[in-house]
């Protein structure tokens, strides 16, 4: 059933996103079914989109429950989106793969308005070291009963700063202040916001 659902997912993104054939990287941890970044390199300047293909394998559970249910739960992939092509952004597939075993791994359960704080920068030489999730715009992909939807989250990269306002005052707010100042979370060169 985990390769129907992410031969599903696959399908999904690609009729969704469309272009050419993204390219492919594939992260394996310990313990865990490796997970795939694909790389969807845009056409005439249109953004960079990666997107994550493997977490949506099991159902995300809280880990304080005694027995994991193997079909019922959340289940979401990852997607992040950045102008500036492909290079801007080296090594990214390792963070967001790191981010999609998380559920794995961690226990934890990511869903929109999910802040998580890597204490490291995204990419190599990026400012930005946490990420604030959010609903995509690509819709969320139904799978056979009693399998919950798969949801398409966009990852937001984050400075240390605007982590520390989400903290503070929630991930609206900090979504308003980018609104209101202009900002373009999917350009990867850009300013922290003001707070």
């Amino acid at each position: 059933m985990t390769d129907s659902v992410v031969s599903a997912v696959r399908a999904h993104l690609d009729r969704y996103i469309g272009g050419p054939a993204p390219s492919t990287a594939s992260v394996t941890f310990l313990g865990v079914e490796p997970v795939d970044v694909l790389r969807y390199p845009g056409e005439d300047g249109s953004p960079v989109r990666y997107a994550t293909l493997g977490c949506s394998r099991h159902p995300m559970g809280d880990p304080s429950d005694m027995i994991a249910d193997p079909t019922r739960g959340p289940r979401a992939e990852l997607v992040l989106t950045l102008t500036g092509g492909a290079g801007v952004a080296s090594g990214v597939h390792k963070t967001l793969a790191v981010l999609a075993a998380a559920p794995s791994v961690e226990g934890v359960v990511l869903r929109p308005d999910g802040l998580v704080d890597l204490g490291e920068p995204l990419w190599k030489g990026a400012p930005f070291t946490a990420v604030l999730l959010g609903e995509s715009e690509i819709p969320e992909l139904a799978l056979p009963e009693p399998l919950d939807p798969v949801q398409f989250l966009e990852v937001a990269p984050l400075t240390g700063t605007e982590a520390a306002w989400v903290r503070l005052r929630g991930a609206a707010a900090l979504r308003e202040a980018w609104d209101e100042a202009g900002i373009d979370v999917r350009d990867p060169r850009r300013a922290a916001a003001t707070l």
